[in-house]
């Protein structure tokens, strides 16, 4: 017997700490225009070194929401999948953690690296092990801190200007009720662009004492340990497989683009979000966006943007929720939800 995987419960968390534009501006040469016009970005969020948050930290804080509002105990959790690709530590995982601070005692715990995807594909992980019956609840975290590992410099300003820091998480459960919950999820990848949006080091590739012996003898004239981006050729690729992997969903479901109650899409850029929009002639009410408020969180910008949706009463039970996201890897993917 196959179940229906539903989404029980939600929850979100930001950092207090708004870093604005014009606070950029005063580490970098850039300004308000300058990035609202390239990214709709105005605001985002980051952590504070004396504010006791941290990527695991800021996970645990939205899943205590999910878990109040899905009714579910922490001790009715059979699985953690807590997506990032900023982790805590470079080992363990932040998953154990996440075990550890909300003292479930024992249950396996799957750390999902697949960055702006990672909530996509925790998602389908999830899915596949409820469905299967073997777990019941499955807690599913996205959470980032991106703000101390990025270049507040003038030449770290197209990626630094455009991540924030945050967590979402849901609380997935098993339904008897056919059409109910999840329906479909649909997972790529393509790894040959994998460098084209990277962080290359620190890694096993590029060890720390052999970076700074690297620059020390000029063998490297930027430092590697910064993220790097090829913002056009990214944005090119994202808009192709945001279409691709929305209308593979809908297609596999028998749904039509006028069947979409909502659609919340990774937010990497407004850009991307108003030509998916546009392309697919969504109003505004089909479209959530948040971007502006958060920068892009990675692996926890669709549950953020997912929570606050609900929270506004945007999302109704009934109602057709398409997922997508493209990032690092590349990966991409899309979940097609009745509500």
């Amino acid at each position: 017997m196959l179940y229906q995987t539903k989404i029980a419960g939600i929850g979100k968390y930001v950092p207090e700490n708004v870093v604005t534009n014009d606070d950029l501006s005063k580490l970098m040469d850039t300004n308000d225009a300058w990035i609202q016009e390239r990214t709709g970005i105005k605001e985002r969020r980051h952590i504070k070194k004396d504010d006791g948050n941290s990527t695991a930290i800021m996970g645990v804080k939205a899943a205590k929401i999910a878990l109040e509002r899905a009714n579910v105990s922490k001790d009715d959790i059979d699985l953690i999948i807590f997506a990032t690709l900023s982790p805590d530590y470079y080992f363990p995982g932040c998953g154990v953690q996440v075990q550890e601070m909300l003292d479930i005692h024992t249950c396996p715990a799957i750390d999902v690296r697949n960055q702006c995807s990672g909530f996509i594909y925790g998602l389908s992980v999830a899915d596949q092990f409820i469905k299967t019956g073997m777990y019941k609840n499955v807690l599913l975290i996205g959470s980032e801190n991106h703000s101390g590992g990025l270049d507040m410099s003038t030449r770290g300003r197209g990626v630094s200007v455009i991540f924030g820091d945050g967590a979402g998480a849901a609380v997935l459960t098993r339904s008897n009720h056919i059409g109910e919950g999840i329906l479909s999820t649909h997972l790529h990848s393509q790894g040959k662009h994998a460098l084209e949006l990277a962080l290359e080091g620190p890694s096993t590739m590029h060890w720390v004492p052999e970076i700074i012996e690297d620059q020390k003898s000029g063998k490297v004239k930027d430092i590697p340990y910064y993220p790097y981006m090829n913002g056009q050729f990214v944005f090119k690729n994202a808009v192709q497989r945001f279409s691709e992997v929305i209308n593979e969903g809908l297609q596999h479901n028998g749904l039509e683009i006028s069947d979409i109650d909502m659609l919340i899409p990774h937010q990497a850029n407004l850009r991307i979000s108003q030509f998916i929009q546009k392309k697919f002639k969504l109003s505004d009410d089909q479209v959530y966006n948040n971007i502006e408020r958060y920068g892009n969180t990675t692996a926890a910008s669709i549950p953020i943007a997912l929570t606050e949706a609900w929270e506004e009463g945007k999302i109704k039970s009934g109602d057709k929720v398409v997922l997508a996201a493209f990032g690092s890897g590349f990966t991409w993917g899309s979940a097609i939800i009745n509500w």
